[in-house]
Parts: C-alpha cells; structure tokens; sequence
C-alpha cells in the first residue's frame, strides 16, 4: 500500500499535525478529506492544497458529523484507505482542582472522538476488505506523570482501543496503527488551561529546533506516511516519536 492514489480522511486537520499531513501526503498525491471544527481554517488550507483536497466542518463528538466526513470521501472520491484520527485536546492539572468539564471533555474527545471515527468507518472498510485506522495518541500514552492523570488516561485507552481493533479486524484486511508523539509545536498547548503547567510546556515549544525539546508537525506526518507506505503485509502497530532530549 502506497500512498499515491489513495483516499485518507483527516480529523483534527485545521492545523498543527493535521495540516501538516495533509500537506505531505497530497505532495505524494494522495487525495485528502480534511474534518476540523473551524471552517476558516480548513477552507484556506484545502485551498492551497488544490483539486485533491475536499473538508467538510467536523465536530468529532458528534457522531453525524463524522459519518458526513466519510460520506463526503465517498462521493468525491468513491472509498476510505485510510482515516487519520487526530483530533484531541489536552487540558491539564492537578485531580484536586475538579475539573470535571474538562475531563468531561477529553472523554468526549480523545476517547468518544476516535470510537465515533472507528465505528463509522468499519462498515466501509470491511465492505472494501481493505483499509487502515490511525489514530494519533501520545507518550502520555506509555507514561504517567503529575498534572495529567486524566489526559494519561484518555490515551492509554486509546491504545487499548486501537489493540483491540487490530486483534478485532485483521481478518478482514483492516490494519491499525497509533502515532505516539512527545512534544510537539501545535496549537495543542492552547488548550492545557493550567497557567503553570501552559507555562513549562510553551517553553519547550520556544526552544531552538537544535535543542531537541520538541518536535514539528511535520515529523509527525513523516510518521504517519510511514504508516501508509507500508505493503498490506505489514502491519505497523506503534511508533513512538520523542524529541531527542526528552526526559519521558
């Protein structure tokens, strides 16, 4: 499986990994339907991306709204190789601060977010007997560490969720993958909410490049492309992308 001519609907692709894989894998002539909650966003990017790229205004929580986005590829582009679930957020603090809206949230998103994605796209993929599901979770998602019990929580059981999935649908031509990244410059950080924790973090995205803090987007989609450049023998179930210097 090449990238070349396939079919790959992204969440989360208004910015940060998002665009930057799509970027990378429309240059490798892949055809990409962009899924993001900001239309502005989504609509400039499709624009520079040309006749290859369609978006439509995606809210991952919402079900419907998923379902739209895979619709959305198959009228335009008559299946789904591959869907990039990326759509997540990160908020974060201390368990005894209470914030229950905002594990509320991350539940939605980082765990509902990505099943909405995988039970829609299942029927189409196993009508196709072929297709992959990547779903981008995190280090967070190997380690715990303070102040982000519930954001750990949220993507160690993506992990499970996407095991589960490979073991569930092997059989029917369905593969797997989850990107695991360290810190990376996105808009991700906007959404930690904790000033000190927001803080510590913006200073690793401000490091130089050659300090190996963290990483860019674009190592990320070099990742995914991996993913998808490999032959439907293979099976790439995991990558792990840290900066160079990180601790965890």
């Amino acid at each position: 499986m090449t990238v070349t001519d396939k079919v790959v609907v992204i969440t989360g692709a208004s910015s940060g990994i998002g665009a930057a894989t799509a970027k990378l894998l429309v240059e490798k002539r892949a055809k990409v339907v962009l899924g993001a909650r900001r239309e502005d966003k989504l609509k400039a990017l499709t624009a520079t991306l040309g006749a290859n790229a369609r978006y439509q205004v995606t809210d991952v929580t919402k079900r419907a709204d998923v379902t739209a986005l895979l619709q959305l590829a198959l009228t335009e582009f008559g299946r789904v190789d591959v869907l990039y679930n990326n759509a997540g957020v990160m908020p974060q603090g201390p368990l005894h601060d209470r914030e229950y809206a905002k594990w509320q949230q991350m539940l939605d998103i980082n765990i509902m977010g990505v099943l909405n994605g995988i039970g829609e796209v299942l029927p189409i993929m196993r009508q196709q007997k072929d297709g992959l599901i990547i779903t981008t979770d995190s280090v967070a998602g190997h380690v715990v560490y303070p102040e982000s019990a519930v954001y750990n929580g949220t993507k160690y059981a993506v992990r499970a969720i996407m095991e589960g999935l490979r073991q569930e649908e092997k059989e029917n031509g369905i593969r797997s993958t989850i990107i695991s990244p360290g810190a990376v410059r996105t808009e991700l950080v906007h959404t930690i909410g904790n000033s000190a924790v927001s803080a510590s973090v913006q200073q690793l995205m401000d490091a130089p490049e050659a300090a190996g803090l963290a990483l860019n987007p674009e190592d990320i989609a070099q990742a995914v492309l991996y993913a998808i450049n490999q032959p439907k023998h293979v099976a790439v179930s995991e990558v792990l992308v840290r900066p160079a210097q990180q601790q965890v």
